[in-house]
């Protein structure tokens, strides 16, 4: 009997006989020799199947496995750096468990709207298995900082009856005869945990009925959410930023070859070091009417349009090319990717360009008191190369329980956290109102009934003190890290309008 070892602990075995069970990723058969590419879900390890080194049945059957097809093979390990991971096994005998044919996600060319409608099978493929594991330690590290730094761990509901963010985005259910909502967020739990264990935080699925195609949105998401007693917004601030830099080194340390894979340019990441920016709203909205806006968006676009010309005209020669005369197989299947991607592109490109200048009409006429927009938050991350706190939002366009700020009531104790590189907000957070007097007020105002909330407002009559958190969403945070276009990656079985399946 030899060790079964994983491909992620080859290293530990080289000149060593071990037994490695997984499926074939890739295959190259020639009369002499099979290449095989196996995955385990640890790494990828090209397995060598020599007609001289083996019994005719089982060079037979490597050479007539298909893509995906389950086996067992023993050999010996070396070291190859040319191979994936730098080793490779020598095959001496070969199973097959489960022999495949058909794989549909073969090696040619497949839009994104495929790909989703297989995700169960893409998951196998080496993007999204980069991005799965670096979500992994995400999560990981999330659950370490606030470990680390004595925060409680409590889980909060997700069946609520009211809302903790703007009605308008709940998800009703039936709840045994009467309506309730999944949760949007567990803040308004978390306080009353907050002022019982002074840290805590709750880390789980958050739902938002927002009727938004955006790169940005999901309908189900995932949240941690720490609250903090005897906390003021700049205690926040300071968290939030140890969090961040904790987040970033650890994906660094473990994830540099994945990050490649993805094509993220790491120097990005190792930017990401305290002390981070600082503007208060009032100041971002002036760079949003400013120059430098204005003159980053008509940049954007000279660029884009010269991009489309030079995408199409390549496009064209691409199209000729592969149905032309003589055209080898392997070379077909070349271009029909190439020209699939390149389509994907100029899609991507041509509404980039129909929006650009309804961004800049935005950001030169944006009015203090609205909210920034997912265009504003963009721009102002893009002209930046560390994340940036916006703090002091107008009153008006927040939620009714974060503070007024006393130097100036116009404006909340709150925050946005902005990654750079046009990602926008991965967090958002707030001191909250602590004055009962000043809540009821505010939910007046807001025509917000008390009844529902009278156990949120028993904080504040039985031993209230200045307290605040923040809520993280981790897909916007490895999309952010991984350099993704589109948030729809970073979740396994992403949930948006118009996808539930599988």
């Amino acid at each position: 009997m030899h060790p079964v070892v994983q491909i992620d602990q080859l290293a530990g075995h080289a000149d060593q006989t071990v037994t490695l069970a997984g499926w074939v990723y890739n295959a190259r058969v020639s009369s002499k020799v099979v290449f095989l590419v196996v995955r385990d879900g640890t790494g990828l390890c090209q397995c060598v199947v020599g007609k001289a080194d083996v019994p005719p049945e089982i060079f037979d059957r490597a050479a007539h496995l298909g893509q995906e097809s389950s086996l067992r093979l023993t050999g010996s390990v070396h070291a190859d750096p040319r191979a994936p991971g730098g080793y490779e096994i020598h095959v001496s005998d070969l199973q097959a468990v489960h022999s495949t044919t058909d794989y549909p996600i073969s090696p040619k060319a497949h839009g994104i709207d495929f790909l989703f409608k297989h995700r169960h099978l893409w998951l196998r493929s080496r993007r999204p298995t980069a991005i799965m594991r670096i979500r992994h330690t995400v999560i990981d590290a999330i659950r370490r900082f606030f470990n680390d730094h004595g925060f409680l761990l409590v889980d909060t509901p997700i069946f609520a009856p009211s809302a903790g963010e703007g009605a308008q985005t709940l998800f009703e259910v039936d709840y045994f005869g009467d309506p309730m909502y999944l949760a949007q967020t567990g803040q308004l739990y978390l306080e009353s945990a907050a002022l019982a264990y002074g840290r805590v935080y709750c880390f789980g699925p958050t739902f938002r009925a927002e009727k938004s195609k955006t790169r940005r949105h999901l309908t189900e998401f995932w949240m941690v959410e720490p609250e903090i007693a005897w906390a003021e917004l700049d205690d926040l601030l300071a968290v939030a930023e140890d969090f961040i830099v904790s987040i970033v080194e650890r994906v660094l340390a473990n994830h540099r070859e994945d990050l490649e894979t993805l094509g993220q340019d790491v120097s990005c990441l190792e930017r990401i070091r305290k002390p981070f920016y600082r503007l208060t709203y009032s100041e971002a909205a002036e760079i949003l009417r400013g120059p430098r806006a204005r003159d980053l968006l008509e940049k954007d676009l000279a660029e884009r349009q010269a991009r489309i010309a030079e995408l199409t005209a390549r496009l064209e020669a691409q199209e000729k090319e592969r149905s032309g005369p003589g055209v080898k197989k392997h070379r077909q299947d070349q271009l029909a990717q190439e020209i699939l991607d390149g389509r994907e592109e100029l899609a991507d490109l041509e509404e980039q360009v129909r929006n650009i200048p309804l961004h800049m009409q935005l950001a030169a006429g944006f009015e203090w008191g609205k909210d920034l927009g997912g265009s504003d938050e963009t721009i102002i991350s893009r002209l930046h190369d560390r994340p940036i706190f916006v703090t002091h939002y107008p009153r008006e366009c927040k939620a009714f329980y974060m503070k007024r700020d006393p130097a100036d009531p116009r404006v909340v104790r709150n925050f946005d956290l902005l990654a750079p590189d046009g990602y926008g907000e991965i967090i958002g957070g707030s001191q909250r109102e602590d004055s009962l007097d000043a809540l009821l007020e505010r939910m007046a105002m807001e025509n917000m009934p008390t009844e529902p909330y009278e156990w949120y407002l028993d904080l504040r009559r039985y031993g209230s003190v200045p307290h605040g958190g923040f809520g993280l969403g981790v897909e916007r945070t490895v999309a952010w890290l991984c350099g993704l276009k589109h948030i729809r990656e970073t979740i396994a079985f992403p949930r948006l309008m118009g996808r539930v399946y599988p």
